[in-house]
């Protein structure tokens, strides 16, 4: 049994820390091409997720937040936020579900945020197609830090 405990989000968010990216997975499935990949995401303020969609192939995407807090968006084609939801267990907001071929991103609004994550597998990196075109590149961090606060004000 693998347990969803302290501990383990401690662990998983000091690498997100130590992280280049600020996030770093901790994944339940042993296997990538697993059909169902489980994971808890931790993340810290300045990670960047390029808003993105799982299109092709088409996959559902649940997020649960076990601690923090996290603005999360859905985009029309445009690249217009369409939804607005603040993810916050002490405000009772506790996850979304997203369905597959819906722009969505997130960024992450207190340190220590930690994500459960659930979506079919088997694991595939995004295609390009699945990268919102009207997003920054996420090697452009001066476009990605205004992007970031546009999301936010």
């Amino acid at each position: 049994m693998k347990v969803i405990d302290e501990q383990l989000l401690n662990e998983t968010t000091e690498k997100a820390r130590q992280s280049a990216r600020l996030r770093m997975n901790y994944n339940f499935h042993d296997e990538l091409d697993d059909p169902l990949n489980r994971l808890i995401n931790a993340m810290e303020p300045g990670t960047y997720l390029r808003p993105h969609r799982h299109l092709n192939p088409g996959k559902d995407e649940s997020f649960l937040i076990l601690r923090g807090r996290i603005a999360l968006f859905t985009f029309d084609d445009n690249g217009v936020v369409t939804k607005r939801l603040i993810l916050d267990p002490l405000n009772g907001i506790y996850g979304a579900d997203i369905k597959a071929g819906v722009w969505h991103g997130l960024v992450v609004l207190e340190p220590g945020t930690v994500l459960y994550e659930a979506k079919h597998g088997p694991f595939a990196p995004l295609s390009p197609e699945n990268f919102a075109p009207w997003s920054p590149d996420p090697d452009n961090t001066e476009e990605v830090k205004r992007y970031i606060a546009s999301l936010i004000e």
